[in-house]
């Protein structure tokens, strides 16, 4: 795995960990916007550098975590 990936990884990991504090079931947007980013996540050549697609899921992703 390359770093730049690792370091996608590891911000999905704290929007995931901010959905869990916050209660998934009153963040519904949050909870679908973080599932999108972990499926394109699996899905992704670990080797390369992360698509553009999987980079702005995951910056929507971190925005609505920040309003939640």
């Amino acid at each position: 795995m390359n770093d730049v990936f690792r370091e996608v990884k590891a911000r999905i990991r704290r929007v995931d960990a901010i959905l869990t504090s916050v209660g998934g079931t009153d963040h519904v947007e949050l909870a679908q916007a973080l599932s999108r980013v972990q499926r394109l996540a699996r899905k992704g050549d670990r080797s390369r550098e992360p698509s553009p697609e999987l980079l702005s899921l995951l910056e929507r992703a971190e925005a609505l975590a920040r309003g939640a």
